[in-house]
């Protein structure tokens, strides 16, 4: 198995793309630590890891809380040791003109979404030396590759955490740390869905599947797949990567 006697941390775990790559690694060996600011979904994915025959537990963890995040990469550490770090908990907005997003939205953007990778990273990152290793995969987005008109703030966000990805992959390498970012082109999850009945939903996902070359959006479990090989041995000569899965999407 890929992950056999690793341990993987990922934020954002309590659905999405996070359920789907707790799910994904702990079938290849992995022991699962989900974290999520809802604990019952974090609970309920690793219920779901061990169905699978996998074991793991789950924290409560706002990532925007610096000291948390910290406590929680300490108790783990402790317990199970580390050796991955998804840094994958995010949030988006509405479409909306750029002149249209209010202060405060924007923030909640950056705390969650950059702050959070940084406090993950940095969290970590003294364990990671110590030992020599470890892989550091963060979920960005085809939007901060291309950029997405109406979602600019969003935008903003990802596209600083790809750059970031780049910037600690450079400092960290000679530590044995690897650093890579995933950036997933529209995949169907509650996000892109929000306030969308599932009537609607199945429309506009069929409108927007026109768009890529494969015919279809992605599933969280292509974007888990992905992760996977970045956070697995297989990828050892990989780091500082904005890894584009995107059925297509971005070469046409």
């Amino acid at each position: 198995m890929r992950l056999e006697n690793k341990t993987a941390f990922i934020t954002g775990g309590g659905s999405g793309l996070g359920r789907a790559a707790a799910k994904r690694f702990a079938k290849e060996g992995a022991t699962i630590v989900t974290a999520d600011v809802d604990l019952e979904g974090a609970e309920e994915t690793i219920e779901q890891v061990e169905e699978l025959g996998g074991e793991g537990v789950a924290h409560e963890l706002d990532v925007r809380d610096r000291e948390a995040f910290k406590s929680s990469i300490g108790a783990t550490v402790e317990e199970y040791g580390l050796d991955i770090l998804l840094n994958n908990a995010g949030i988006s907005h509405e479409r909306i003109h750029v002149e249209d997003i209010g202060d405060e939205q924007r923030d909640q953007l950056i705390d969650v979404n950059i702050k959070g990778v940084w406090n993950g990273t940095v969290a970590a990152m003294s364990h990671f030396k110590k030992q020599g290793s470890g892989a550091i995969v963060n979920t960005a987005s085809l939007a901060g590759v291309i950029g997405a008109p109406m979602l600019s703030a969003y935008s903003l966000t990802k596209g600083a955490v790809v750059n970031f990805t780049r910037a600690v992959a450079a400092e960290v390498g000679p530590h044995g740390v690897r650093v890579n970012a995933v950036c997933p082109g529209i995949t169907d999850t509650s996000m892109p869905r929000r306030s969308l009945s599932e009537e609607e939903w199945e429309y506009t996902k069929n409108e927007m599947s026109e768009e890529y070359p494969l015919k279809r959006l992605g599933k969280p479990e292509d974007i888990a797949n992905a992760m996977l090989f970045l956070a697995s041995d297989e990828a050892d000569w990989i780091t500082g990567e904005a890894l584009v899965v995107d059925g297509g999407f971005s070469s046409c």
